[in-house]
């Protein structure tokens, strides 16, 4: 029997997500990596990600919300699993239970949870986090003593363990900014006062991707890469040949719906803001702003149709849009390929980022469900990576 033809994926090689992060593990020396995972692993599957960071070094896992570690507990991972943005009435007491770690910014956050653990019958553990100059998370400067004298209170009432102190850069990824040596000053006095205040966490931790892959002096005991580990790097492009070598993990592709011919002046698409120039050929992509393809690239946003390049035709529509391939022999059910590692001149993410005026994670995050996932592997899986079905990720592909 046929196997169906899919309109549109997402090829997620997990192989790539697993030597992006030994290449990061070997990057950072004695410094452990948590593997951001958060929103859906940046589009790429949440279970299946973490799996293949987990077995190229990662020693534990970086969500944003409770749900995504539930989900990750509810597959079976048992990596310590680190969520860090919850509002009040958050359900610590089953994240406790759950034994995932927690973010404490403020001392009402940290009774909070010591409620939670003092009803669970656990002791919560907690990554203290100080704003050191990012403006957005973290207790301000002037308020820190008091949290790390908080938390070594609900230490000793055996509530709460503070594994960690935490922070965010705000500028990595731009060489020389000052901010980041002041907030590198800010997260060391940070550090001091709450060894002052007798807490002794386990990892101190403040680099992100760029962090990681530029700014040695701000790896500590943990780094935290998110977008590095799906093979982006988020230095300015000039730096690239000088860093590791990291592989983009997700190719986004689809399959022509229609191909026909039309004549000069033939408008396209809504607003008319393309005519054809010639007697050409049109084809059309079932992928649009509802599937994560940006408007913002109509008439710029690059593609790959039978090994050559092109661009979008006139405006990227709901769920399609136009690509203007001139006498290029195309047909109905041909691949067209958007972005993926670059090879043999296909576009990547990061030119759809430039093309639309906005960064790579956005244009990843973006790509919404209708492009089905289908995740590739080579080789033996001993710790059983599956995808988030069940099904397992062998050398044959399978789908999400």
């Amino acid at each position: 029997m046929a196997r169906e033809t899919l309109q549109a994926s997402a090829v997620i090689d997990l192989d790539a997500i697993r030597d992006n992060v030994a290449t990061l593990r070997a990057t950072v020396a004695a410094a452990e990596v948590m593997a951001v995972v958060k929103a859906d692993a940046y589009s790429h599957g949440l279970v299946p990600v973490a799996r293949a960071a987990l077995r190229g070094g990662a020693s534990r896992v970086g969500v944003a919300v409770l749900d995504e570690a539930f989900a990750l507990r509810a597959a079976g991972i048992t990596a310590p699993v680190f969520a860090w943005l919850a509002a009040p009435g958050a359900p610590y007491q089953r994240a406790i239970v759950e034994d995932i770690d927690l973010a404490a910014h403020s001392v009402g956050q940290l009774h909070e949870i010591a409620d939670a653990a003092a009803c669970s019958g656990q002791v919560a553990r907690v990554h203290l986090k100080v704003d050191t100059g990012m403006g957005r998370g973290g207790t301000a400067v002037d308020d820190w003593p008091a949290l790390t004298l908080r938390a070594r209170d609900l230490e000793a009432e055996g509530l709460l363990r503070v594994e960690g102190v935490w922070s965010h850069l705000a500028c990595a990824d731009e060489p020389g900014s000052t901010s980041i040596a002041r907030q590198l000053t800010v997260f060391d006095e940070a550090l001091a006062i709450a060894a002052r205040n007798g807490l002794r966490p386990t990892v101190r931790h403040i680099a992100n991707s760029a962090g990681t892959l530029s700014v040695p002096q701000s790896h500590y005991d943990l780094v935290r890469p998110g977008i590095a580990i799906y093979g982006v790097n988020p230095m300015p492009r000039e730096l690239h040949a000088s860093m590791p070598v990291l592989r983009p993990a997700m190719t986004l592709r689809a399959h022509l719906t229609q191909v026909k011919r039309v004549p000069a002046g033939t408008p396209v698409s809504y607003g008319h803001t393309y005519s054809t120039a010639a007697n050409t050929t049109l084809a059309v992509v079932p992928l649009g702003y509802a599937d994560g393809i940006p408007r913002s690239a109509s008439g710029a946003g690059p593609v790959q149709v039978n090994g050559r390049r092109h661009t979008v035709t006139g405006r990227v529509c709901m769920d399609q849009f136009v690509v203007d391939v001139g006498n290029d022999d195309v047909a109905p059910g041909d691949e067209i390929v958007l972005f993926g590692p670059g090879d043999h001149g296909g576009p990547t993410v990061i030119d759809w980022a430039d093309a639309a005026g906005t960064i790579a994670y956005e244009i990843l995050t973006r790509i919404g469900g209708r492009a089905v996932r289908v995740y590739t592997l080579t080789g033996d899986d001993d710790d059983g990576t599956h995808d988030d079905q069940g099904n397992h990720a062998g050398p044959e592909d399978c789908r999400r």
